[in-house]
């Protein structure tokens, strides 16, 4: 089928401006645009007309005997921008005032590269960039005036309440390609294996891993010592009761679980397994009594604080799948320990080896009683709750693991050109903006930040030039990319 436009003289003096439509050379329909009396209306029905026959396109009619002078000025990706400016908006984070650190953010999640770099990327978005001078004043701006609690505050006025009910707390470790030490960044125990300098990031999520509050502490604290801090903040910023934090084993020590209580909170936290616990011992050594998959024993435990002896729930819990894997492992740390007593290899740490002088042995104690505990996990709490409601809400902390690697990855969020504390400061919250952003993203469209990036930065607006002047090109959003974005709206 094609369709053209087409004057037609009426009775009454006016000229009619229709679009006809032809399959061949047979007409098939027509539709008609209106009636004018005037050039003036002419013309505004004729371009009527034509942006209806293009779908909204800009089109223009030239003459036959002109020869126009037609070029493509610039295309940049409007729609993810005003997308994504739409989202910083809606979480509150124009609060900041600063629209060099929305710039840092955005550009951060299109494309996360150095700060000079920064600039490269929102040229090609064709928005006015900051200068690279600009662009440190905003990092210390970021810092001198707090920009990292106003957006903090902000997520907390976003997030709902049934959310904040349960907040998730996990570290991680972000290291530096330098090789000297100072008082900010130190050699410690490395998430990633690593033996270069590194700091330590203590992240706080609500219970759909939303951000809520992020900090960094020097690279050798212990990750038991980082907890406290970052709730005492929250607690103290938000004036909140009954919350319970969830954390895994590394948090868990007897004084820190009295300061929380101290501090108001509920707590669900991983419990380290030094030997199989008596009662279920007791279980076991009935004749033929095996644990079945998923199998509770709500237990106490009783712990010593300052002198005093207190009593602490605890739940246990077996699983089929991760008796299978404690297993697998044990029998490769076992291999491991007798080839050195083979010695069929160097001496190395290993649990399983004992060593007495010049002989080596098989601790057989140690490989019985870690294969009786494979399989068993347990949690730490005060709440009276079923003992399964406290296992499920300690196994979404998979949710802050996520947005570790969120940040990680997608957000690139190690500070590989920072240097002083300040601007590595400046450099996290950036980061955590972004990381707010992404998570509300994935939350409503259920797509990774990066899969929507991709989807949207091909849909490119511009500006042709004709004959010298300069015309906007809205894009044409295909129908699942606006079903998408229906979603964030």
């Amino acid at each position: 089928m094609t369709s053209h436009i087409r004057k037609v003289k009426t009775k009454s003096g006016a000229t009619a401006v229709q679009i006809e439509h032809k399959h061949g050379r047979k007409r098939i329909g027509i539709t008609h645009i209106g009636s004018a009396h005037n050039e003036t209306e002419l013309k505004a029905l004729l371009a009527l007309a034509h942006e209806k026959m293009n779908e909204g396109q800009i089109s223009f009619n030239f003459d036959q005997d002109t020869n126009p002078n037609i070029c493509l000025e610039k295309s940049y990706s409007s729609l993810l921008w005003d997308t994504l400016e739409s989202v910083y908006k809606c979480l509150g984070f124009e609060d900041v005032n600063d629209p060099d650190f929305k710039q840092l953010v955005l550009a951060r999640i299109i494309e996360p590269v150095s700060k000079l770099d920064t600039i490269r990327v929102l040229e090609e978005l064709g928005l006015d960039a900051p200068s690279n001078t600009s662009i440190h004043r905003c990092l210390r701006r970021t810092v001198e005036k707090g920009y990292r609690n106003t957006i903090s505050e902000a997520c907390f006025r976003y997030t709902k309440m049934c959310a904040l009910t349960l907040v998730l707390y996990d570290v991680t470790t972000l290291y530096f390609e330098v090789q000297k030490e100072d008082e900010y960044r130190k050699s410690g125990l490395s998430k990633e294996r690593r033996l270069e300098p590194q700091i330590i990031i203590g992240l706080l999520v609500d219970s759909s891993g939303f951000p809520l509050e992020i900090q960094s502490f020097e690279g050798n604290r212990a990750e038991v010592k980082t907890i406290l801090p970052v709730l005492a903040g929250f607690k103290k910023r938000h004036k909140l009761e009954n919350i319970t934090v969830t954390a895994d084993a590394a948090m868990l020590s007897a004084g820190n679980i009295a300061e929380l209580e101290e501090l108001g909170y509920h707590y669900i936290i991983g419990s380290r397994l030094a030997k199989t616990p008596y009662e279920i011992e007791e279980y076991l050594a009935e004749e033929g009594v095996q644990m079945k998959d998923g199998q509770i024993f709500d237990l106490s435990m009783t712990v010593t604080i300052g002198g005093k002896k207190q009593k602490r729930r605890v739940i246990y819990q077996y699983r089929k799948k991760r008796a299978a894997l404690d297993l697998s492992n044990i029998e490769k740390t076992l291999a491991k320990a007798q080839k050195i007593v083979e010695k069929k290899a160097d001496i190395k740490r290993n649990r399983f080896l004992k060593i007495n002088g010049a002989k080596r042995e098989i601790n057989e104690a140690l490989v019985a009683e870690a294969r009786r505990k494979a399989g068993i996990k347990g949690y730490v709490t005060d709440l009276g709750i079923p003992a399964q409601q406290v296992i499920d809400a300690y196994h979404k902390l998979f949710q802050v693991e996520k947005s570790f690697r969120m940040s990680k990855s997608d957000l690139k969020a190690r500070p590989i050109f920072h240097h002083k504390r300040d601007s590595i400061e400046a450099h996290l919250t950036i980061v955590f903006t972004a990381l707010a952003i992404a998570r509300h993203i994935e939350g409503k469209t259920g797509l990774s930040i990066n899969k929507f990036v991709k989807l949207l930065k091909p849909i490119r607006s511009g500006i042709i030039s004709i004959n010298g002047t300069s015309y906007p090109v809205k894009p044409k959003i295909p129908e699942h990319i606006q079903g998408l974005l229906s979603h964030l709206n």
